[in-house]
């Protein structure tokens, strides 16, 4: 009977340690998963005051007497495409503003109206571009963002192909994003922003409002769309849980889509776009309501990404740049945000994924609504109630 105890004494001891051995292993697996998400999820640090620069930059102004001038690119030959808010659409060229006809109809309620306009990346051999604009199309009364694309041909705009349309239309006229970027591999992303149906639209997959959008260049829903086969999922979305994204980038050298979007008062926000990702309004937000009083205690939480880093105040981001140009070295590598609030030009410095330093250009000149890096190298600015101006720079105004 002894040597039967004792046996089994032995063998519960050798599964015990085994259990625990297991169960150790499998906290250190569980831990250093945790601590890998931590790692390509951190929180981001409170951002360091913006100061002015020790040396201004000057500015010539290309394309003057614009009154809200949302959006623009280049067409190969250097000459300027312009949107104008309220419908307008420009191509200046040789120092002569010439309207474009065939615009869309537009929504013009708010902030709604002409947004965001982007060549395609063979525009020299196929003329097609792109346009964001607020479209009353659609089931109910008032407007939601749509997506469409046209040839631009002898300054007309033919051709015309709808690509999306946000559904359902709201008479609300806050938050409709957009801005058109290309990744470099066949697709096309754009924002539409909440619509000021906070607390339904941003979290919701099945519906419109508060997402990054991922077509293909002809407008189809590519087959490795994070929703793609989910029911009712609204397939051409990419990411969700934003508010109005209104600056957006394809950083070539990470190989990613970044936005910057409005917070709320406070919680202005620059996001990594990832497949499938949840970025958490209004959820999580470092912004609180316009009265002060609180939206969420929240700021973070385990199914949601965060920001690479957040605004506090608010700037009202608009525009967004990364700088590549050997024209400006103190900024390049760097991004540039357009600040509609407080009407200047911000310079983030940029190190190991963290702003380090903020500068604010350009002060006063207007409400920065975008920003481009030109083919020439230098950086131009749309600036309300001025135009298009370019930053000139600094070696060239001592």
């Amino acid at each position: 009977m002894k040597r039967i105890l004792l046996l089994l004494g032995l063998i519960f001891t050798f599964s015990a340690c085994g259990e625990n051995q297991k169960s150790e292993e499998k906290a250190e697996v569980e831990e250093q998963t945790e601590t890998s998400d931590q790692d390509s999820n951190p929180v981001p640090d409170k951002q360091p005051e913006a100061v002015s620069p020790d040396r201004e930059y000057e500015h010539e102004v290309v394309i003057g007497d614009m009154s809200i001038p949302w959006g623009f690119d280049f067409l190969p030959d250097g000459s300027i495409l312009v949107t104008e808010k309220g419908g307008d659409i420009y191509h200046f060229k040789d120092g002569e503003k010439v309207a474009i006809s065939g615009a869309p109809e537009i929504y013009n309620q708010g902030q709604g109206g002409l947004l965001d306009i982007a060549l395609h990346p063979d525009f020299e051999t196929n003329n097609w571009v792109y346009i964001t604009y607020s479209s009353q199309e659609g089931e109910g009364e008032g407007g939601n963002t749509a997506l469409m694309r046209a040839k631009l041909e002898n300054n007309q705009l033919t051709n015309r192909e709808d690509l999306y349309k946000g559904e359902t239309n709201s008479t609300r006229g806050q938050h409709f994003g957009s801005r058109i970027v290309f990744d470099g591999e066949g697709h096309l992303f754009f924002t539409i922003g909440d619509r000021g149906n906070r607390d339904v639209n941003p979290q919701d997959i099945t519906r419109d409002g508060g997402k990054v959008y991922r077509l293909d260049l002809d407008g189809s829903v590519p087959s490795d769309n994070p929703f793609v086969g989910e029911e009712n999922a609204k397939e051409a979305i990419y990411s969700y849980g934003h508010r109005n994204p209104q600056g957006m980038i394809f950083n070539e050298e990470t190989g990613e889509v970044w936005v910057n979007e409005h917070g709320p008062k406070g919680g202005d926000e620059i996001n990594v776009v990832k497949a499938g990702k949840n970025y958490g309004w209004p959820v999580v937000t470092y912004g609180e309501n316009y009265d002060g009083t609180t939206i969420t205690e929240e700021r973070t939480g385990p199914e949601f990404q965060n920001p690479l880093t957040y605004w506090v105040p608010s700037i009202a981001p608009s525009g967004f740049e990364k700088v590549t140009s050997d024209k400006y070295p103190e900024l390049k590598g760097n991004l540039l945000v357009g600040s509609l609030k407080f009407q200047y030009l911000e310079h983030l410095a940029m190190e190991n994924g963290k702003v380090t330093k903020r500068e604010k250009l350009l002060e006063g000149l207007g409400r920065m609504r975008d920003v481009q890096q030109g083919p020439d190298g230098f950086i131009y600015v749309a600036a309300e109630g001025t135009g298009i101006v370019k930053m000139l720079p600094l070696e060239e105004t001592e």
